[in-house]
């Protein structure tokens, strides 16, 4: 099994080819490819590399798909016996990713 272990806007994602990721926000547009250079590790044919902090040479170019949203969270607050209330209510945004190819360095 062919994968790498790839930090994408601070958290790790484990990367397959031909995977589709929910990922954090990126900045490029809807059918763009990108390249994500941070791999942390590679076990590629039973060859495993690990980083410091991350493998040299090795990449992993995936196309955006879209930018959907997430459901929506209800945020609130309440301290007892002093009236305060507060609500709110956020929506995380995020990017759906296309794995297309995985580089790994010889």
């Amino acid at each position: 099994m062919n994968y790498a272990i790839a930090e994408i806007a601070g958290r790790q994602f484990r990367i397959e080819e031909g995977a589709e990721l929910e990922v954090p926000r990126l900045s490029a547009e809807a059918g763009e490819s990108v390249t994500l250079d941070k791999l942390l590790l590679t076990n590629w044919d039973g060859k495993v590399v690990v980083g410091g902090p991350y493998v040299d040479g090795a990449s992993v170019t995936a196309e955006i798909v879209d930018h959907p949203r997430g459901k929506k969270v209800w945020v609130f607050k309440k301290k007892r016996r002093k009236g305060f209330k507060k609500g709110g209510s956020a929506r995380e945004e995020f990017t759906r990713i296309s794995i297309k190819q995985v580089k790994v360095p010889a």
